[in-house]
C-alpha cells in the first residue's frame, strides 16, 4: 500500500462531514468543557458527578470497564466504515481523537513517517512464542492449549536463556501481536532502519465491535496474504479483545502508542490512562 503523506491535513479539511461525525464532535467537546468546569472552584458546589453520562464522567475516569467499552464502540461505529478499506484522513482523525478522548491514549496510524499496510483488518490467533533458545515449556503460561511456535519470533529471542528474562520481557511475550512487516512497500530497501523501529513498537489494538481495548507489542511477522488475516495476536490479547477461546480470529484497530517514557503498561485498558478522580462531597 502506497504511504500516505507525511504533511498533515489542514484544518479545514478535518472539520466533520457527517451527522455520525458531528454528533461525536459535539459529544466530545461536552465530555471535555464539563471536566474543564468541574475543575474550576465552581466544583465545590457540585455534590456529585456520579449520575451524569458515561461520557462526561470519562475525564476522571468515574466509568465502569464496560461502560468504557460501550462508550468507545458506539462512538468508532459513528465514523469508521462497515467494510475494511484504507481510511480517510478525516477518519484517521476522528479515530484518533476518540481514543485519546476516551482512553487517554494519544494513538497514532502514522507515526515518524511510518505506517503499517493496514489499520484495520482481521486479526487470528497466534501461537506462545519462545522466549530464549529451548523455551519449548507451556507451565505458568495462560492458554497453554494454544502452543507454541515452532520458531522463534522475527525479532528473536527476548534472553539467551531463562535466567537472563527481565519481567517486561515476560509481558511482551505475553502481549504481543504479528504484523505484516514484509509486504510494506519500502521493507526492503529500508530494511536496516525499519527492523530497528518496529521491534517491540508498543501499538494499542481496538475490538470496535465490543469496544475493549489492549497495549501491546509488535514481536513477530506475519500472517500470510493467502490467510485473508492482516494481523496476529498472542492468547492473552487474543482473549482481552473477547476473541478466544471462542473465535480464533477477528475485527481489529492497530495504530501505534508513541510512549518514549515506557509510562503505559501492557495489557487490556479498563480504565482511562493518565486521569485524576476529583473529590466529590
Amino acid at each position: 500500500m502506497p504511504k500516505k503523506s507525511s504533511v498533515k491535513p489542514s484544518s479545514q479539511s478535518l472539520k466533520p462531514k457527517t451527522k455520525s461525525e458531528l454528533s461525536v464532535r459535539k459529544l466530545l467537546s461536552a465530555a471535555t468543557l464539563t471536566g474543564s468546569l468541574l475543575l474550576t472552584p465552581a466544583s465545590q458546589k457540585i455534590q456529585s458527578i456520579t449520575d451524569k453520562p458515561p461520557a462526561l464522567r470519562i475525564p476522571y475516569g468515574l466509568v465502569s470497564s464496560k461502560e468504557l467499552k460501550l462508550l468507545l464502540a458506539d462512538l468508532l461505529k459513528k465514523v469508521l466504515p462497515d467494510s475494511s478499506r484504507v481510511l480517510t484522513d478525516q477518519e484517521e482523525a476522528m479515530m484518533s481523537e476518540i481514543i485519546e478522548k476516551t482512553l487517554g491514549v494519544k494513538a497514532y496510524a502514522e507515526l515518524d513517517g511510518n505506517r503499517l499496510n493496514h489499520q484495520i483488518g482481521m486479526m487470528g490467533l497466534e501461537q506462545h512464542l519462545m522466549r530464549y533458545p529451548g523455551d519449548k515449556s507451556l507451565a505458568g503460561r495462560n492458554f497453554p492449549e494454544a502452543g507454541i511456535a515452532p520458531g522463534k519470533g522475527a525479532w528473536g529471542y527476548w534472553a539467551s536463556n531463562q535466567a537472563q528474562l527481565a519481567k517486561v520481557d515476560y509481558e511482551m511475550e505475553k502481549y504481543y501481536v504479528a504484523v505484516q512487516t514484509l509486504y510494506l512497500p519500502d521493507w526492503k530497501t529500508r530494511l536496516a532502519e525499519l527492523r530497528d523501529w518496529y521491534k517491540y513498537r508498543k501499538v494499542l489494538i481496538i475490538n470496535p465491535d465490543n469496544g475493549a481495548a489492549v497495549v501491546a507489542v509488535i514481536a513477530d511477522a506475519g500472517p500470510a496474504k493467502w490467510t485473508g488475516k492482516v494481523f496476529g495476536g498472542s492468547p492473552e490479547v487474543m482473549y482481552d479483545l473477547g476473541f478466544y477461546p471462542k473465535r480464533h480470529k477477528g475485527k481489529t484497530i492497530i495504530l501505534f502508542i508513541n510512549d518514549k517514557d515506557n509510562k503505559i503498561p501492557l495489557g487490556p485498558i479498563k480504565q482511562p490512562i493518565h486521569v485524576k478522580k476529583p473529590k466529590t462531597a
